[in-house]
């Protein structure tokens, strides 16, 4: 029998054949009566079942529109908030503590100059800039290396929600200790205030190495809906709720409440220089209370997913199966990852994992598609290591560059507050602004777009510090050797600022979407780890910036720059021409993995039916 509807074919939302058994869509197989298609988060009178998964034809015409985020989201984000804002007010005067020698007059013995002396600087323990730089690279190093570990344990063992209680536990610990290695009796003995901040040091990058790749993951988890679903609104107009664009948007609020964090640091500067360390250390651990509270709140609202213990064994078994035999054929004709699949291995006689102690195959074809997901999410963010250096990644050439320029009063680490201050600006601009503009126009500005153009922004900044360093050999007194120069080069550092907007701006497109790619792409009990290995590649960053820096001298400072910039732009056409078709990769992922589930669904009821003998039995079983 064939519906009447079939002569219209111009309308193809209710286009339809109707067979004995469901309904099939002129374009394509669809059954609007399966329940599967249907999402039950949200149902009103005008979706009385629920949004539908919308069909390849609504997908390509449809509205697509922001989906409905909870407010339990925005209160995770107050909690990274605070952690990051506690983090970078220690970190921004970790440096004078740790290398200045306390003045012989500072008052109290809190480490503050006296009065009446503007250019002197903080101090405490006076031990020289090599133990600083030490100290300070040690915490960034370990702060991005912890979350391995983080991320290990929030994915397989105690979850997420335990992993960031544990981490916040540790950050509490480490801002106790700052503030214990600042009290004058500390100060005055520096072999124990030096024994104390170094385990605030470890403490603290431990908590941080707990909070970091489980919180973002945890927030992205309150998205209640896996893919992108069809809603009626009470106009009667059919809009889709882009579930890409929505954690778009979540990632670029978090994002933003990072630097509205970062941005914080300025305040501790000026606790040190007019108060104490003691104040300067005990304003962070304020800020950090705010995270334990807000969690506190929002725990009976959030949705937390279980640990699977079995993950990582699981993993480690599919790696020996895929490096098995002539693998290089198999990474050469494309059949790599096919050779672990249990189908492919049955259909070539292997029952067991191992055959000499008949272990059997604990997972099936979704796990050997989960683990390639997580390895070609990976390849990606070996690009981050070059952007993270035009990011700022060697701040000690740029803060030479502006310490040779005309300072005129102003503090040269105060530029450095640019960065969070461009971010905090531009995002609202591009989440209200820019991008709704292009879904009005259906301009689909794709990840691998973002990325790649957040690349180049990046790598302007880079530019733009050779053509002033470069400035700065030309009119400097003492020429291409200006770095130690007693005379600054008569250019204002002003224009200085450039560097870091631009390397913010770079930030806005590319950090925010690799955040976002971390989580979409990883499968789902791997998610932390994902994002751990992402800020894995701070770390190598930050090793290699500390190798390099001892050769980083006068008169090459401008051909460092240059070099820099070239290698990002390198970057970016050789990452958007890799990956030039990565959201027709992430869509077959994603049917892939619909398909694979389905499949298993459907194995499950069927050997839970063919167990029942009486029909009736088997109706009440499966309801």
């Amino acid at each position: 029998m064939v519906s009447t509807e079939i002569e219209n074919e111009k309308h193809p939302d209710l286009v339809q054949v109707l067979t004995d058994e469901k309904d099939i869509s002129l374009d394509e197989y669809y059954d609007y009566d399966d329940p599967r298609n249907y999402s039950t988060n949200y149902t009103d009178d005008h979706n009385p079942r629920g949004l539908r998964r919308p069909t390849d034809h609504e997908s390509k015409t449809l509205r697509r529109v922001i989906g409905n985020i909870r407010y339990s989201t925005f209160i995770l984000c107050v909690c990274e908030f605070a952690e990051r804002a506690s983090y970078y007010s220690t970190t921004g005067i970790l440096t004078n503590y740790i290398q200045r020698r306390i003045d012989p007059n500072s008052p109290h013995g809190w480490g503050a100059p006296p009065p009446g002396n503007p250019d002197a600087s903080a101090g405490a323990l006076g031990r020289g800039l090599q133990t600083a730089s030490a100290l300070t690279n040690l915490l960034t190093f370990l702060a991005y290396v912890f979350p391995l570990l983080g991320g290990y344990y929030g994915d397989s063992t105690i979850g997420r929600w335990k992993a960031i209680q544990w981490g916040v536990f540790f950050g509490f610990v480490g801002h106790l200790f700052f503030i214990f290695a600042s009290i004058p009796q500390a100060i005055e003995h520096s072999g124990a205030g030096l024994g104390l901040c170094i385990i605030a040091i470890i403490t603290l990058s431990a908590g941080t190495g707990f909070i970091k790749p489980n919180l973002l993951p945890l927030l992205l988890d309150q998205y209640p809906e896996d893919t992108d679903v069809v809603k009626v609104l009470p106009s009667g107009e059919k809009i889709i709720l882009d579930r890409e664009k929505t954690l778009s948007r979540l990632t670029n609020v978090f994002y933003l409440a990072i630097n509205l964090g970062a941005f914080l640091q300025i305040a501790t500067s000026y606790c040190e220089r007019r108060v104490g360390f003691w104040l300067a250390f005990f304003v962070p651990m304020i800020l950090y209370i705010i995270m334990p509270i807000f969690l506190f709140i929002v725990k009976p609202k959030l949705k937390i997913k279980p640990p699977e213990s079995q993950v990582m064994p699981t993993v480690l078994k599919i790696i020996s199966v895929v490096f098995s035999g002539n693998f290089f054929k198999r990474i050469w004709n494309g059949t790599f990852w096919e050779y672990a699949k249990p189908s492919n291995m049955r259909e070539r006689g292997r029952e067991f994992y191992n055959t000499k102690k008949k272990s059997p195959i604990t997972w099936n074809d979704q796990w050997v598609l989960d683990i390639k997901q997580t390895f070609d999410s990976c390849k990606i963010f070996i690009y981050y290591i070059v952007f993270n250096l035009a990011d700022s990644g060697l701040g000690s050439v740029e803060t030479s560059l502006i310490g040779a320029m005309k300072l005129d009063g102003v503090p040269n680490d105060l530029f450095n507050n640019f960065n969070p201050l461009t971010i905090i600006v531009l995002i609202p601009l591009l989440e209200y602004g820019l991008y709704p503009i292009l879904n009005r126009f259906r301009i689909e500005f794709r990840p691998i777009y973002r990325i790649s153009f957040g690349f180049v922004v990046c790598s302007f900044s880079q530019i733009a510090g050779y053509i002033l360093q470069k400035q700065v050999y030309e009119q400097s007194p003492c020429g291409y050797y200006a770095t130690g120069c007693d005379q600054p080069a008569p250019i204002t550092a002003w224009k200085a600022t450039s560097l870091f907007i631009l390397s913010a701006a770079g930030e806005c497109w590319a950090y925010t979407t690799a955040y976002e790619l971390a989580y979409t792409r990883s499968p789902p009990a791997l998610k932390s780890l994902v994002y751990a290995l992402f800020l894995l590649m701070s770390a190598f960053s930050a090793a290699l910036s500390l190798a390099i820096t001892p050769a980083l001298k006068d008169p090459n400072l401008h051909w460092v720059f240059l070099a820099i910039g070239l290698a990002g732009f390198a970057c970016a056409v050789v990452m958007l021409i890799q990956f030039w078709n990565l959201h027709k990769w992430m869509d077959f992922e994603f049917k892939e993995r619909e398909r694979l589930d389905r499949e298993e669904e459907d194995a499950k009821k069927h050997e839970l039916t063919s167990n029942i003998d009486h029909p009736i039995e088997a109706i009440a079983s499966l309801k």
